[in-house]
């Protein structure tokens, strides 16, 4: 039974060891479908988060909201070590940029 209104992130992929493709769904890393076909492996996984759900739904669980649907700010914080700060605010300054669009450019690549 696959959701109406499905907003999830899917992905098939190959699996070597298993010789099957599989469904896998970002919103609930937890779950997989195996199958031999790459369509079969989508219709496992979405009728799979569709009867998850719907146990969810019927237990008072918090379901996952679909990562199509959140917002984001673009703003995240991240730790690096002060040699590696350093080195990327030296590739900045030497670049003309800020560290922020240097940053910005090294993870749009």
């Amino acid at each position: 039974m696959a959701l109406k209104n499905d907003h999830y992130t899917y992905r098939i992929t190959w699996s070597e060891d298993d010789q099957e493709y599989v469904g896998l769904c970002a919103e609930f890393p937890s779950l997989s479908w195996l199958s031999s076909t790459p369509e079969s492996a989508l219709k496992g996984i979405r009728n799979l988060i569709g009867r998850v759900v719907k146990d969810m739904k019927q237990n008072g669980e918090e379901i996952p909201l679909p990562i199509a649907s959140k917002r984001f700010s673009g703003k995240f914080m991240v730790r690096i070590t002060p040699d590696c700060h350093r080195r990327l605010a030296l590739e900045a300054a030497e670049a003309g940029v800020s560290l922020n669009r240097l940053i910005s450019s090294i993870l749009s690549h």
